[in-house]
């Protein structure tokens, strides 16, 4: 859809937008389907499930019987995080160590899931011929981006203030976050995650502090358009730029106009 709009800005005597199917066919075989295998053969090489097995029956060494889940984990925990489609092959989704083994693996999962709403941004620059639009999109993102982290970071490493009443030690919130990714790293995926309209958790958000919860619950109410989902949250962003320029030319009492399109009564409605 993403690129429909930009088209609509980039074209100037056209009367269509593209082909839906044609936009479809393309973004699957030459975009989604290779960077899936990329990353899918890197989560495999760290050590994420890929197979077809039925589940492995063990015993751990308090002697309790369980059952290990196998399936092809790897493949599909690639195209969730790359299509901010987030949901996991496991309840616990990325906390859960066969989606999310390791350090580097956490890293790769939240750069996927920026990864394409990211370059659109510089791809919507190159198709209107002006890679400084792109650019100051790029910039408002990041900016909201950079004060949501530094928010949830502070909220989280502060603690539960309550918990002195009963003598616990209040000096970390670690309740519902894993222990081996530790609060910044689960504090960052938490807003990378809700920014881009994902749902991929490493951390159990409603285990937050208020402070710290609330930053994800409002980058999901202003419509996730902070990077967003793929596609998404670039048109959504284009939607502010517009109310933004429409509103600003009524202000200066001049015809309001984005890249060289006039935004007028009609384009609002």
């Amino acid at each position: 859809m993403v690129f429909a709009l930009t088209r609509a800005f980039a074209r100037q005597k056209m009367s269509t937008l593209g082909n839906a199917w044609v936009d479809l066919t393309r973004i699957t075989l030459w975009l989604l389907l290779p960077l899936s295998l990329l990353v899918a053969l890197f989560f495999i090489q760290q050590g994420v499930p890929q197979n077809l097995q039925a589940y492995q029956p063990f015993t751990t060494l308090e002697g309790v019987h369980q059952l290990l889940p196998m399936g092809p984990v790897a493949s599909q925990e690639a195209i969730k995080l790359l299509g901010t489609n987030g949901g996991g092959f496991f309840n616990a989704n990325s906390a859960h160590p066969f989606e999310n083994p390791t350090a580097l693996t956490n890293l790769v999962q939240m750069l996927a899931i920026f990864l394409i709403p990211a370059a659109l941004c510089f791809a919507f620059g190159e198709v209107v011929s002006d890679r400084r639009q792109g650019r100051a999109i790029l910039w408002a993102m990041t900016l909201i981006f950079i004060l949501c982290v530094a928010v949830v970071m502070w909220a989280e490493t502060r603690g539960n203030p309550h918990l002195l009443t009963l003598g616990a030690d209040s000096s970390l919130n670690m309740e519902g976050k894993e222990s081996r990714f530790g609060i910044l790293a689960s504090s960052l995926f938490a807003v990378i995650t809700t920014a881009a309209s994902c749902g991929a958790v490493n951390a159990m958000h409603d285990s937050f502090t208020a402070l710290g919860g609330m930053v994800p619950m409002w980058l999901m109410q202003i419509g996730e358009v902070v990077f967003g989902g793929v596609g998404s949250g670039l048109y959504g962003m284009l939607l502010f730029v517009m109310l933004a320029v429409f509103i600003a030319g009524l202000m200066v009492g001049r015809t309001p106009e984005y890249l060289g399109k006039k935004i007028d009564v009609r384009e609002m409605k």
